[in-house]
C-alpha cells in the first residue's frame, strides 16, 4: 500500500487514532484528524493541533478531499459522514486494515474474535509464543494499538490480534492466517439489526482466507453452528462434550488434529469454570500448527496468570470470598460465571443498556444466586425481565451500596461477584474503572476504612 503523499482522514483523535496518524506521518503520508467532540473534551488537544492538520466540535465535508478514511472501532459506518464517504469512492478502514496492508510479509497474524473470551484466549497464546522462541505481538481490542509496532519491518514472527465485531466491520482486504470464532452470544444489540446481523459480522473474521490458512471454530455454540458457511479454510473444532480436533475429558485437554496429538493437564492451572477451558482449548489449536513440542504449551498453561476482571478473585473478609467480574458485559459471560461455583452465590447485575433479553438468566440465577443485587440504568429493566426469578432481588443505589449490602446480607463462606452483564458507560469510563472501583470498595470494607 503506497502511503507516501497520500493524504488520510482520521475520525477521533483518541489514542488509537493518534497511534495510527503517527505511523502515516512516519511513512511519508499526511494526516487530517476530524473529532465530533469539543475541542476542550479532548485530551491533549492543543498539541495534536500543533502537530496535525484537524478540527474539533464537526465533521466537516473537509474529510471528503482524503485519499483514504481511518475510523475508530466506536465509529459506525452507517453514521451519515461514513456513508457519504462511502458513496463518493473513498476506501474507508481502521488501523487493523492497514497494518494488514503494511506488515512484513512474512508476519503471521492469528485473530481471534467471540462474544467472550477473547482477551483470555490471545493472552495465552501470546503467554505460549513467549515461551517458544518465536516474537510476537498483542494489539487489536486489547493493549497497545497495533501501530505502535514496528509492522513493517522483519523480525516479528506473529501478530495475534483480539478483533470486536466492530473492528471487523471495517475489515476489506484483511486475512488471518489462524482465526478463532470463540463464541456467538447476543451483544451490541443497540449497534446491529438483529442476532443474524450481528453473527453474520463475527464470521466476517474468515473472510479472505483460502486452503492454506486455519478456521478454528467451537462446536458446541449454537449460533455458530445455525450461521456455518462453507468455509474454504482449514477448519478445526474445539468442544467441551464431544471429541473433536480439542476436547476436555478428566480434567484434561485433549488435542487430536493433524499437527498434534497430546492431552494437557489442566490440575496445575489457573484455568477454572468452562468457560476458560473453551479458550484454553481454542489457543491449543491455534499454535499446534506452529509448535508441536507439548511441553512448551504445558508449561505456558502452567504459568499464566488470569486475566484482571474476569473472575479474579480479590479477597476474603470473615469467610465471604469477594470476586471480580467487570468485564462480563453481557448475559452469556454471566452465566459461565454463575455455573463456575458450586455454592450459590450472591451476584451484583447492572450497568448500561446493550440491548439484551436479561430474562434469558432466570434460570441460572434460580440455579446458582443467593441474592441478586442490582445497580445502574438497567437495574429497574432487570427487575421487570426478572419477574420468573424466585430468588431475593435487592435494588441499590450504586455500586458501593450493593457491595456493602451483599457483604451484611452473604452467608459466611458464601461468594460475592460483580458480574454486570451490562456495559459500564452509566456510572464508569469502562469495564476496568468499574473493576478498580469494586476491588477499592472491597479492600476499604476489609480494612476497616468502610464500616458495614
Amino acid at each position: 500500500m503506497k502511503i507516501e503523499g497520500k493524504l488520510f482522514g482520521i475520525v477521533g483523535a483518541a489514542r488509537s487514532g493518534l497511534a495510527v496518524a503517527n505511523k502515516i506521518t512516519s511513512l511519508g503520508g499526511k494526516v487530517f484528524i476530524t473529532d465530533s467532540k469539543d475541542e476542550k473534551s479532548v485530551i491533549n488537544a492543543d498539541l495534536i493541533k500543533e502537530k496535525y492538520d484537524c478540527e474539533f466540535g464537526e465533521n466537516s465535508d473537509k474529510i471528503f478531499k482524503c485519499d483514504y478514511i481511518l475510523i475508530s472501532p466506536g465509529v459506525p459506518r452507517k453514521i451519515p459522514i461514513i456513508k457519504k464517504a462511502i458513496e463518493k469512492g473513498i476506501e474507508v478502514i481502521n488501523d487493523i486494515e492497514l497494518f494488514y496492508r503494511l506488515k512484513y510479509p512474512e508476519t503471521e497474524i492469528i485473530a481471534v474474535t467471540g462474544s467472550n473470551g477473547k482477551s483470555t484466549t490471545v493472552s495465552l497464546i501470546q503467554h505460549i509464543f513467549d515461551k517458544s522462541q518465536f516474537k510476537s505481538i498483542l494489539a487489536g481490542n486489547i493493549g497497545t494499538p497495533i501501530s505502535i509496532f514496528p509492522i513493517e519491518h522483519p523480525g516479528i514472527d506473529f501478530a495475534v490480534l483480539e478483533l470486536s465485531s466492530f473492528q471487523i466491520e471495517s475489515l476489506i482486504k484483511f486475512k488471518a492466517d489462524v482465526a478463532i470464532l470463540l463464541n456467538i452470544t447476543p451483544d451490541h444489540l443497540n449497534r446491529y439489526k438483529d442476532m443474524e446481523d450481528y453473527a453474520t459480522t463475527k464470521f466476517g473474521i474468515f473472510k479472505n482466507q483460502t486452503n492454506n490458512d486455519l478456521a478454528v471454530i467451537c462446536s458446541d455454540d449454537k449460533e455458530i453452528e445455525k450461521n456455518m458457511i462453507s468455509l474454504e479454510s482449514e477448519k478445526q473444532e474445539f468442544s467441551y462434550f464431544n471429541e473433536k480436533d480439542a476436547y476436555f475429558k478428566d480434567n484434561k485437554i485433549w488435542i487430536n488434529n493433524k499437527y498434534l496429538q497430546h492431552k494437557f493437564d489442566l490440575s496445575k492451572t489457573s484455568f477454572i469454570g468452562i468457560h476458560n477451558i473453551y479458550d484454553a482449548m481454542a489457543a491449543i489449536l491455534a499454535v499446534s500448527k506452529f509448535i508441536n513440542d507439548p511441553a512448551i504449551i504445558q508449561n505456558a498453561l502452567e504459568t499464566f496468570q488470569p486475566l484482571e476482571h474476569r473472575m479474579e478473585f480479590v479477597t476474603s473478609i470473615d469467610g465471604i470470598k469477594f470476586y471480580n467480574d467487570s468485564k462480563a458485559t453481557n448475559t452469556d459471560a454471566v452465566h459461565f460465571a454463575l455455573n463456575s461455583f458450586n455454592e450459590r452465590v450472591n451476584i451484583i447485575l447492572g450497568g448500561s443498556d446493550k440491548g439484551e433479553d436479561f430474562g434469558v438468566l432466570t434460570d441460572d440465577l434460580n440455579q446458582k444466586a443467593d441474592k441478586i443485587f442490582l445497580i445502574g440504568a438497567t437495574r429497574r429493566k432487570m427487575l421487570d425481565e426478572f419477574i420468573g426469578v424466585k430468588r431475593d432481588i435487592i435494588l441499590c443505589a450504586d455500586l458501593e451500596d450493593s457491595i456493602e449490602k451483599a457483604f451484611y446480607l452473604a452467608k459466611k463462606n458464601g461468594v460475592v461477584i460483580l458480574s454486570p452483564a451490562c456495559a459500564s458507560f452509566d456510572m464508569f469510563d469502562d469495564f476496568e474503572d468499574r473493576g478498580n472501583k469494586f476491588k477499592e470498595i472491597v479492600w476499604k470494607i476489609k480494612e476497616g476504612i468502610i464500616d458495614v
